[in-house]
């Protein structure tokens, strides 16, 4: 069985890169072969500043956007954030679209391809990761940063990327499987 690997796209800026990123690694991983790639972009769910009445332990889903939210990150065996860094830390609609569920996000694996200025968004990764695992997800030390990104992209707008973001890709995505497979009789339990 092909595990689904949800690519999230974490900024919901006009004029934002991350959907450059996350359609590269898209046609990445589906060239890999080992996941079922699923674009997942935030913005496409409108989700507002956490607006649930209930704690998201009950899983009493009141809003359309959230049930909408549950049920894209539920089906999902593994994840890749692609994130921003906004003021040397992760982009608010990723900690907001992370807050709106819990269950979801068990036992399942995650990777973070960061990018950003000179740090190429690691301080935003870092962040990410112990939000990440208060939700139960297992953040994997591997993945990908890209620096000063706007050099990355040619004057249309396009990402090629070089040998060494492709063999990071390769090892991430590998390490993904690994760990998603490992996790995945937490997952049916």
């Amino acid at each position: 069985m092909t595990h689904q690997l949800n690519i999230i796209i974490g900024s919901t800026r006009p004029g934002r890169a991350g959907p450059v990123f996350a359609e590269w690694l898209e046609r990445f991983a589906r060239e890999h072969g080992k996941f079922k790639p699923v674009l997942t972009d935030i913005a496409a769910f409108d989700l507002p500043v956490l607006d649930e009445p209930h704690h998201p332990r009950l899983g009493n889903y009141q809003n359309a956007h959230t049930r909408a939210w549950s049920k894209a990150i539920d089906v999902a065996d593994a994840f890749v954030f692609v994130a921003p860094e906004y003021n040397y830390f992760a982009a608010p609609a990723i900690v907001n679209a992370i807050d709106y569920l819990l269950r979801e996000w068990k036992y399942k694996p995650a990777a973070i391809l960061s990018y950003g200025g000179v740090s190429g968004g690691l301080r935003a990764a870092q962040a990410l990761k112990p939000l990440l695992t208060s939700v139960g997800v297992m953040p994997i030390p591997e993945g990908v940063a890209l620096p000063m990104y706007q050099k990355l992209l040619d004057e249309k707008g396009a990402f090629t990327a070089s040998e060494q973001v492709t063999g990071g890709a390769r090892a991430m995505l590998d390490e993904l499987l690994r760990r998603s497979e490992a996790l995945k009789p937490m997952r049916a339990a």
